[in-house]
């Protein structure tokens, strides 16, 4: 790999990093009254929802495309479509990630980054 650029998912130190962001993430969703009606009740599919999450955000930026392998193409509006998504639940939603990402070390380039797409993302995925 001599010469090719490093991707995010390298730049912020692989799957461990991903993995410490969304377990800070469901860690604060398992406790908000806003967001935690919004997942499965059952707390195997709920680990499931994270592990999806984890395996979307691994492939996103540049890792594995194990999402893909697994689920097929991402289709995040499609599949957010059931869920009542409106300000208050976009707001607490960027709550708990900003704070997962600032939960981990990373060049700032990479914050940076991870925080404009979960902005975009967040503002995506409204449809209330």
């Amino acid at each position: 790999m001599r010469g090719a650029a490093a991707t995010v998912y390298e730049l912020a130190g692989g799957e461990e990093t991903f993995t410490r962001i969304v377990e800070r993430f469901y860690a604060g969703v398992a406790q908000d009254p806003v967001l935690r009606p919004l997942y499965p009740k059952d707390e195997q599919q709920f680990a499931s929802s994270a592990d999806h999450l984890r395996l979307f955000l691994i492939q996103y930026w540049g890792g594995p495309t194990w999402y893909s392998e697994q689920r097929g193409h991402p289709r995040l509006r499609m599949r957010h479509m059931p869920f009542a998504i409106g300000p208050r639940e976009r707001d607490a939603w960027l709550t708990h990630m900003r704070e997962a990402v600032a939960s981990v070390e990373l060049p700032e380039q990479v914050r940076a980054a991870l925080l404009e797409y979960f902005e975009s993302a967040a503002h995506a995925m409204m449809n209330r």
